[in-house]
């Protein structure tokens, strides 16, 4: 009823934002009535009730081109897998300029798994146009379950799991292999992905970049932490899930509605919101069209939320905040043949593994992210790290200017470190070759066993420089400048071909 209820009052509210939108036009824009007293004052008041009583749809991701090497690259957005519940995006990119293509087609290809908690994957907007200079990008778009309808069945967390095994391989069989980035709630349901992958010997990512996320959400809890467990699973159930009203393709669904997300958003934080209104209605009256047009670019994203499929939501409270199914090493998904499967984080061996949190995170506290080393014991101590980022809350770890000159070029050089398969298993026989080459370097007198250096010796050296082999030899990647201050090559200077010029793709 409460869903009803809510859209009932959306619908009445409608021809109310529209009318004060043209009473702030009407105020606004240069006509008679601009020139009267407190006309300002008026079409601001106007506008930030339009803005307050409006529906916000989701956002275009509107990432029309990206600089990489000096020159523009144009980016054109296709979707590579639609499956009921989320689409699989690629961001294509095209140039005329045949050096700056070799370096498009010689650059990682990511995987971005957006997270399905409230907020569409354009809330990654920021996150995707920064990765697109220095790789090849994919992202998972999740869609509003209120426009799923029944007849596409029912969207558990096993059924996410399942997604993103498929994602991935989908790009690794396009490109061989892959990176792999989850930020915030999708850390959880990736790593199970992932682990699941190597207790079956598939080929698993090359990397994981786990941003933000609570794998172990019983370190440093915060409020989100303390709602889900002071609550139990009842609670839930009964107080927050509800069916889709008629009108929505989805009608009749079971779902977290949006509105109720985003109330929980502002309740977080009520005065900063109630602040920030204040301060776009003074921008507006002093006429700083640069302030106020940031806050619209804010709101407009953070106000756009989506319906989470009910069985989803609930399976995730229960599994990641209450019962803590991953660390506990009790996680049992069902796979897409029905067969149940017990998630083993410790069988990931193949994938480097980069944590990153932030100083300041107030929904995922700290050492939540960083817990995921301690499952992945077999992944050597050479192919993780973590980096905790000074200063920057949840959303500066991955968007803003700390993710663009800080956490950006900290995750580019370690997938770069990684951007070739790791060569464990291949150690005994990069020894023997040690050997071989040792016996042929030394006389004939000479015994092979004192010729031969010692397997514990041997072994290392090729094996991390096998590692460290990057897919751009001509560039050092290893430690990049920030973003921001980087310099342009001599490359960068050499005049650019014709833009008539049939574009390339990469």
């Amino acid at each position: 009823m409460l869903y009803h209820l809510y859209e009932a009052q959306r619908s009445l509210m409608e021809p109310f934002a529209d009318f004060a939108r043209a009473v702030s036009k009407l105020y606004g824009n240069g006509s008679m009535f601009s020139q009267l007293p407190m006309a300002q004052r008026v079409a601001a008041g106007y506008d930030l009730l339009y803005r307050l009583g409006k529906d916000y749809e989701k956002p275009e991701f509107g990432i029309q081109s990206v600089e990489v090497d000096g020159a523009d690259v144009v980016i054109h957005e296709i979707v590579e897998v639609d499956k009921p519940f989320c689409q699989l995006r690629r961001f294509k990119r095209y140039t005329d300029d045949p050096e700056v293509l070799a370096t498009l087609k010689s650059q990682p290809v990511v995987l971005i798994v957006a997270p399905l908690s409230g907020h569409y994957a354009t809330l990654l907007r920021d996150t995707v146009r920064t990765m697109l200079q220095g790789h090849k990008v994919y992202i998972t778009d999740w869609k509003n379950a209120r426009t799923v309808p029944l007849s596409d069945g029912e969207f558990h967390l096993d059924n996410y799991i399942n997604y993103v095994e498929d994602f991935i391989r989908h790009v690794q069989a396009e490109y061989g292999n892959c990176h792999v980035m989850s930020v915030c709630q999708p850390t959880v349901p990736v790593l199970a992905a992932i682990s699941l992958m190597a207790s079956r010997g598939e080929a698993t990512p090359l990397t994981m970049t786990m941003m933000g996320g609570p794998i172990d959400a019983r370190r440093s809890p915060t409020s989100v932490n303390n709602l889900a467990t002071n609550k139990s699973f009842e609670w839930f159930e009964n107080n927050v899930i509800y069916r889709v009203p008629q009108g929505f393709p989805g009608e009749g669904r079971r779902v977290y509605p949006g509105f109720l997300q985003h109330t929980g958003f502002v309740a977080m934080n009520p005065d900063r919101h109630a602040t920030s209104h204040y301060d776009y209605f003074k921008d507006l009256v002093k006429g700083d069209d640069a302030s106020a047009e940031a806050h619209r670019k804010f709101y407009d994203e953070y106000n756009a939320v989506l319906d989470m499929d009910a069985d989803y939501y609930l399976e995730t409270i229960s599994t990641v905040f209450q019962e803590f199914k991953l660390v506990h090493g009790t996680w049992e998904v069902r796979n897409e043949a029905g067969q149940i499967e017990r998630v083993r984080p410790q069988d990931i061996s193949q994938s480097a593994l980069l944590t990153v949190e932030g100083e300041l995170d107030d929904i995922s506290g700290s050492g939540q992210t960083r817990a995921a080393h301690d499952l992945c014991t077999q992944i050597p101590a050479e192919h993780r790290e973590h980096y905790e980022v000074a200063g920057a809350g949840h959303y500066g770890i991955f968007s803003g200017r700390r993710w663009r000159e800080m956490v950006y070029p900290k995750v580019r050089a370690f997938i770069a470190a990684h951007d070739q398969p790791q060569t464990r298993d291949d150690t005994p026989l990069a020894a023997e070759d040690v050997r071989r080459g040792a016996r042929a370097a030394k006389p004939a007198a000479v015994p092979a066993e004192q010729a031969a250096p010692a397997p514990s010796a041997a072994a290392p050296a090729p094996r991390k420089a096998a590692v460290r082999k990057t897919s751009q030899p001509a560039r050092k990647v290893a430690e990049p400048p920030p973003v921001a201050t980087a310099s342009p090559s001599a490359a960068d200077a050499a005049p650019r071909k014709s833009p008539a010029r049939r574009r390339t793709r990469a």
